[in-house]
């Protein structure tokens, strides 16, 4: 049975927010918002349910999730930062950008690129999803809400419920939120490379935006 948690989107409640923790520490699947659409959202180390992400997205074995973060210190424990990109990440912020970075050794090996040891690190400033991070002390891996056919991802909570009810467990609804995807950088050489323009700027990770 899906549970359904009202929370306010700026200042959620915080037993809503340790119940949801709760479950995912249980090894639930949780719904809940970002700076750019829904999202789903497990524990790390929990194979079974980011095998029930998959099923429910559709997604094939080697796609790689992301981890959610509440801060770039969290993030360089699970990704491997020097100065340059360091100072880079500081500048664009986060929300609106996936930043893919070599993995450190914190990272489950099946979570990584096979060959080039990545991970996908974003800084979550939703302040719904960040106290859940903060409830639970650690990254989400956590996969857009993009069911298999739709064009786009899933911004309503009522709709989430309706179409996802029994197959996760807990929706953190806290109002509609937008549907424009994060922008994707590979921060793995000299100089970022955007693999996917969304919402972030272009200019505030130090380049120059197309005309």
């Amino acid at each position: 049975m899906t549970q359904v948690f009202s929370v306010h989107p700026v200042d959620p409640q915080v037993r809503l927010i340790r119940r949801a923790a709760d479950f995912i520490r249980s090894g639930g699947v949780v719904a809940y918002p970002t700076d750019t659409s829904y999202a789903l959202g497990c524990r790390i180390g929990d194979k079974e349910a980011a095998d029930r992400i998959r099923s429910i997205r559709a997604l094939p074995p080697e796609h790689l999730f992301t981890l959610v973060c509440s801060s770039i210190a969290q993030a360089a424990q699970y990704a491997r930062m020097d100065d340059v990109r360091f100072r880079t990440i500081k500048r664009a912020g986060g929300g609106d950008y996936v930043y893919i970075l070599p993995a450190s050794r914190e990272v489950p090996r099946r979570l990584q690129h096979p060959r080039r040891r990545t991970i996908g690190v974003r800084l979550i400033t939703h302040p719904v999803a960040l106290a859940l991070l903060a409830e639970l002390g650690e990254p989400l891996l956590s996969s857009t809400l993009q069911l298999p056919d739709d064009d786009y991802p899933l911004n309503d909570p009522d709709e989430i419920r309706s179409r996802l009810a029994g197959r996760i467990d807990v929706i953190l609804d806290a109002g509609p939120c937008g549907m424009e995807p994060s922008t994707v950088v590979d921060m793995t050489g000299d100089m970022p490379v955007v693999l996917r323009k969304g919402k972030g700027s272009i200019g505030r990770l130090g380049l120059v935006e197309a005309e």
